[in-house]
């Protein structure tokens, strides 16, 4: 993370230690040796009682020597504006994790709130909830609620504290972990569905029937260890949305879920706002977003240093301001380079290039489920997004054409390596991020190159000292892709590379791959559920209908302006492209543009005028 400007004469220095970063035992303490402060007579920089390295922030002069001289990269000192450290909401210790003001919340609106994992969107969250009280950076001493209400005095969050100070306010919340709902129930989803029932619920929230709008219907029989996580997912919107509360918290409800099935999550999202309720939304799915938000806030900051939340903007201007990575009112760039979908927008080019798989029509039956695979050919600098439901052969495909799965009809022809990233990932290598991507290849590691288009967009080697086994899921997610990337081979082929990861680095990790590819000759095959990424690093598409968990079918490979727009035809939905980004946006339904472009057939625009 680059150095914030400071944007007035007076600043707000913060100094964080990564307390599972600093191994003390392990380095000569260069921190405290090297520091200025402490080489002039005076205690900066100490040993903890902990082991770990304490700065004291008032003698801290910011030079960043112990930043420089720490062999394990514990370290950050950062510059803030004054009038951002005004505005401190909670810190957890000294020199630890700090969040920097809240969203603001509106009565029939929704309210998004987005940003990197690890900057204080679970912080922001527990404090709105009234799960953990704001101390007002005083983690020492907890503040009263007298202080508290003093500091949102005149703000639209007083009347939310005053609630929560009382205990007198109604909180629903779709919690992120929705796997956890298998260890609180033992029964089946109806026996569960009912126990929550509440006759006395307003009934209007009754008359959203979640059941059938979440396509929950065929669930209800099946016990919590049985269903997937997109049926655990809407299982756990729909009872957060059978509850009567003041304020509905959903925490990346879009996760598991397919594009049909994201929609539906979205449509029962804004009836409940359409009845007055008051909603915030946490999500890293950009579409899903953009589609469903009243207003966004962006949490911008460096994971387990701060967090702090952006002004609120409309959901067009703070996507924008997402991908161009600078906030205008704050004066704030937060990433190097904007996302820009300029260079995708003609990607429909024919590519006459060499032919390294072709495969003839494919079968492939299981017991209870049956896909067909229309035949093809994959070139060289191929980039093919595969896009459809769940449970409907996707991966089953992928796995064909790396070998791991045998049809029962069909043949491929290839004399080419391809290396495969599964769906579902594992921790269980004993060892370092960098002891494991070593024994994949070490020379590559090394290769500057590969450094520059992948290592360090990625940041993976600030992951390098990590035990692979406490890796967070983001985190395993892009060792994952890194690892399939680092073999040798003509295709890479990557199952839902977006899985756990979030916003902004899933579009790093789009720019990457496609980088990566098109530089080196290399072909990729990309499954996805994220319609940004597939529309940012893909240049041709594979659809995949028919009805999940029975039977699927495929296209044949097709140009992504005709693949988008038979797939965006089949969900009634059409995208317009944003005339500043160039990125695909969702026409509200029934909107004179849906209409118009409905009428057109065009479904998926490919121009920004």
């Amino acid at each position: 993370m680059m150095s914030l400007p400071i944007i007035s004469p007076k600043s707000h220095r913060i100094a964080v230690v990564h307390k599972n970063d600093c191994f003390s035992k392990k380095c000569h303490l260069e921190c405290i040796k090297f520091c200025p402060v402490n080489l002039e007579g005076s205690d900066c920089i100490v040993l903890g009682d902990d082991g770990k390295a304490t700065i004291n922030e008032s003698l801290c002069n910011g030079c960043g020597i112990c930043i420089k001289k720490c062999p394990f990269d514990a370290i950050n000192v950062i510059n803030l504006a004054q009038e951002i450290g005004e505005h401190k909401i909670h810190q957890y210790g000294i020199n630890s994790f700090r969040l920097y003001k809240l969203p603001h919340l509106k009565s029939g609106k929704i309210t998004g709130l987005v940003g990197r994992n690890g900057i204080g969107k679970t912080t922001a969250l527990n404090i709105l909830s009234g799960n953990l009280k704001p101390n007002l950076g005083n983690y020492e001493n907890e503040s009263s609620w007298d202080e508290i209400l003093d500091y949102f005095h005149g703000t639209e969050l007083k009347n939310h504290f005053e609630k929560i100070s009382i205990n007198n306010l109604k909180v629903s919340i779709k919690p992120q972990a929705v796997y956890k709902l298998k260890d609180l129930w033992s029964g089946d989803c109806e026996s569960l569905l009912n126990k929550i029932n509440d006759e006395s619920l307003d009934s209007r929230l009754k008359d959203i029937n979640v059941i059938k709008e979440l396509s929950l219907e065929n669930s209800l029989n099946k016990k919590l260890d049985e269903l997937g996580g997109g049926d655990l997912q809407r299982l756990s919107i729909a009872i957060a949305c059978q509850k009567d509360a003041d304020l509905y918290l959903f925490d990346e409800p879009s996760s598991y879920n397919d594009v049909y099935q994201r929609i539906e999550v979205a449509n029962v999202i804004k009836k409940l706002s359409d009845l007055g309720k008051t909603i915030l939304l946490v999500e890293h799915d950009i579409t899903f977003l953009d589609y469903v938000s009243n207003s966004i806030h962006i949490l911008y900051g460096e994971n387990a240093a701060y967090g702090i939340i952006s002004t609120p903007m409309s959901s067009r201007t703070g996507i924008n301001t997402l991908l161009d990575g600078y906030l205008q009112n704050e004066n704030i760039r937060f990433r190097d380079n904007p996302v820009t979908f300029d260079s995708i927008l003609h990607s429909d080019v024919v590519n006459d290039n060499v032919t390294i798989v072709k495969y003839s029509d494919i079968t492939k039956n299981y017991d209870n489920f049956e896909v067909s695979i229309k035949s093809g050919e994959i070139k060289e600098r191929d980039v093919i997004g595969i896009i459809g439901p769940n449970s409907i052969g996707k991966t089953t495909f992928m796995k064909i054409l790396a070998g791991l799965v045998k049809t029962d009809s069909g043949k491929i022809n290839k004399n080419v390596n391809i290396s495969y990233k599964p769906q579902y990932l594992k921790s269980d290598f004993h060892g370092t991020v960098h002891s494991l991507l070593s024994s994949v290849d070490d020379a590559m590691l090394e290769e500057s190159l590969f450094q520059t288009e992948i290592l360090k967009p990625l940041k993976i080697m600030k992951l390098y000292e990590k035990q692979v086994n406490e890796l967070s899921g983001g985190e395993l997610q892009k060792v994952a892709i890194l690892m399939c990337l680092m073999q040798n081979a003509a295709i890479y082929a990557l199952d839902e590379p977006s899985a756990f990861v979030d916003v902004e680095d899933r579009l790093v990790i789009g720019r990457a791959i496609n980088k990566f590819i098109k530089n080196r000759g290399k072909s990729a095959i990309i499954i996805d559920h994220d319609i940004q990424l597939i529309d940012l690093i893909s240049d041709k598409l594979i659809i995949f209908q028919g009805q999940p968990g029975i039977n699927g079918k495929s296209s044949g490979i097709q140009n992504k302006f005709e693949g988008m727009n038979a797939f965006l035809k089949d969900m009634q939905i059409t995208y317009r492209r944003d005339i500043e980004s160039g990125r695909p946006r969702v026409n509200k339904p029934g909107s004179r543009l849906d209409r118009e472009q409905k009428t057109l057939g065009v479904y998926y625009h490919i121009k920004t005028e």
